[in-house]
Parts: C-alpha cells; sequence; structure tokens
C-alpha cells in the first residue's frame, strides 16, 4: 500500500535521495533551494510504502494572467527501482485533489521526453506554449 501525503521540514533531507535521481544538487543545495521556494507555496509532498519514502514531487499554486490561476509540478519522480509501482500515479492524483480543493482549473508541469508517456497516461496533453530560456 502507498500513501501519499505532505512533507514537513524535517523531512525535507529524507527526500533528497529521490529528488536526486531527477536533480543534479547536492543536499545543501537542494534543502536551501526548497526553503526559499517555500515562501511562494512550493510543497513537497511525499509517496511513502510503509515507512519507506519512495517517490516525491514539489508543487506550487500560481496566478498568471495567460494561464489565470493553477498548480505547477516543478519535480515529480519515483524512485527507479519502484516506477510502475502507481506511485507516480498517486502523485499526480494528491496533485489534482489538491488543486480542485484550490479552485484550480489546471495542472501545469514540464516533462522531460522519457516521462512524456507517463504523464499522457495521466491525460495531460501537450501545451501550446513552448518553453524557452535564456542563460544570463
Amino acid at each position: 500500500m502507498i500513501t501519499i501525503r505532505r512533507l514537513t521540514p524535517t523531512e525535507w533531507p529524507n527526500a533528497f535521495p529521490v529528488i536526486a535521481q531527477l536533480r543534479s544538487l547536492s543536499q545543501n543545495e537542494f534543502l536551501s533551494r526548497v526553503k526559499r521556494q517555500s515562501y511562494s507555496g512550493y510543497e513537497l509532498v511525499g509517496a511513502f510504502k510503509q515507512d519507506t519514502l519512495i517517490g516525491v514531487m514539489g508543487m506550487r499554486p500560481v496566478h498568471t494572467l495567460a494561464r489565470g490561476s493553477h498548480l505547477h509540478i516543478d519535480d515529480l519522480v519515483v524512485d527507479t527501482t519502484l516506477r510502475g509501482s502507481g506511485a507516480g500515479r498517486l502523485l499526480i492524483e494528491y496533485a489534482e485533489a489538491d488543486a480542485k480543493a484550490r479552485d484550480m482549473s489546471a495542472i501545469f508541469l514540464d516533462a522531460r521526453q522519457e516521462a512524456i508517456l507517463f504523464y499522457e497516461a495521466q491525460n495531460f496533453t501537450h501545451h501550446t506554449a513552448p518553453s524557452m530560456r535564456k542563460l544570463i
């Protein structure tokens, strides 16, 4: 059985081994960024199998002129040894319930190429606006 719940700040260090499978950060940089992002509503949500953290999702509420009020998933990763366990789907379901409870009409995320099929299976569709960046 897999349970999904928000992580408390004292649990953030426990999320690092899973997040490190997605992001190339030191643990100190990870904790610093999560703390900084939490000031604007970013939260970490964990997927637990018994007492073991097997998946992590970082999400935040966003309000823009273009998209209105929506939830943005910045990070979603399930331990490589447990992919296919349903933890990713349960994290998405948690995000959907959270967005609905906040009266939001959409969830946005940026998907890595290898995760697109997973998100499509969760009924995500491609958005017409391309993501672009400029390093400065």
